[in-house]
């Protein structure tokens, strides 16, 4: 039988069960709660979702998709009983609980934390399995103590968000047994996995999941943890096999220019060097603006106080690394970017507020 560790106390999925427990902090009341009606066999469950392609809302999951989908992660990496699980992703949302989730269906010890920027600071373990969001990988990198703890991770898998080229290549130099996830609410957590081991991310899907693409390149997935029998994606990708694929970006972020689709997930990567060397290591995107001649325009948005002078060395900077077509038709600067209740930059809002 697994545990619950949470500041120093120990909890085991018994006393949880039976409602042996007592803790003061809120938010470990109700990850505990969760887990006590997890425990006693709840059958549906009411969970939030990020707010990464739209306005954050609840929705309910059965049961058995999040069984299902706890034992295709469990059978990719062959986790065994009474692993190490770190839980530092926030439990009031799905991918917080999918890791108590794992946790329990896998019968390991859970270390339970805030969710926070560094979650590696007030632990001392080695973990067999652990779920961060991109800015937690970044921020415990910087960090020299945790850094070390991040090397000793047996699975570190990465999700919530694209990673940025330069954080891919830091866990790339340091070696770390790290995977880029790839999932939507519908599967309530990841159906594939990247290994980021340098080049690009080549994504393998779950044990039990199928995949193709749609007459616009779009993915569709067939997946036993999904309620629907095909869920037709917003994602243009390129099947490389029946198992595998790359993935190129958003349909819905797509520009149309000119006749002429730019994906900014493929751009901004080439981008990132030039924007980085002028402005230091600032959130940006790529944004299509309505034009009457084009159609759309790329327009560049920048988490940077208005600097028309660097807009302009930048502009020269990005004409020699982008296709003419490609170099963003103007720069627009925004000091704070809009954020959902996950954390993720809310593209749509943040260019609206930017004009």
């Amino acid at each position: 039988m697994g545990k619950i560790i949470i500041q120093g106390q120990e909890f085991t999925f018994e006393q949880i069960k039976t409602g042996l427990w007592s803790v003061q902090d809120p938010y470990f009341h109700q990850a505990l709660s969760f887990c006590r009606d997890w425990l006693k066999g709840k059958g549906e469950f009411e969970l939030s979702t990020s707010g990464s392609t739209g306005t954050p809302k609840i929705i309910q999951v059965s049961r058995k998709q999040m069984e299902i989908s706890a034992k295709a992660t469990h059978d990719f990496f062959g986790i065994e009983k009474e692993a190490k699980l770190l839980c530092c992703l926030n439990t009031q949302m799905i991918a917080g609980k999918m890791m108590l989730v794992r946790g329990m269906e896998w019968h390991a010890i859970i270390y339970l934390v805030q969710a926070q920027s560094n979650p590696l600071e007030e632990v001392d373990q080695l973990f067999d399995f652990v779920a961060m969001v991109p800015l937690q990988v970044a921020t415990c990198i910087e960090n020299p103590f945790s850094r070390s703890k991040l090397a000793n991770i047996k699975n570190l898998i990465v999700g919530g968000a694209p990673s940025s080229p330069d954080l891919l290549q830091k866990i790339t130099e340091l070696k770390l047994k790290a995977y880029q996830t790839f999932g939507m609410t519908e599967t309530v957590s990841h159906v594939a996995l990247a290994e980021i081991r340098g080049g690009e991310l080549i994504y393998t899907v779950l044990p039990g999941v199928k995949i193709g693409l749609d007459d616009e390149d779009k993915l569709w997935i067939e997946a036993p943890m999904a309620k629907e029998a095909r869920l037709q994606t917003n994602d243009v990708v390129e099947l490389l096999h029946p198992k595998a694929f790359r993935w190129k970006g958003r349909a819905d972020f797509t520009i149309n220019s000119g006749g002429i689709k730019l994906q900014p997930e493929i751009l901004e990567p080439k981008m990132a060097e030039s924007i980085h060397s002028i402005f230091g290591n600032r959130n940006f995107f790529l944004f299509g603006k309505p034009d009457e001649k084009l159609g759309q325009k790329p327009i560049l948005v920048i988490e940077f106080p208005k600097d028309e002078k660097r807009a302009l060395d930048l502009l020269n900077k990005l004409k020699a690394v982008l296709e003419r077509y490609q170099v963003p038709k103007e720069i627009l600067f925004n000091p704070e970017f809009t954020k959902t209740a996950s954390g993720k930059i809310n593209r749509t809002a943040t260019f609206n507020k930017s004009l």
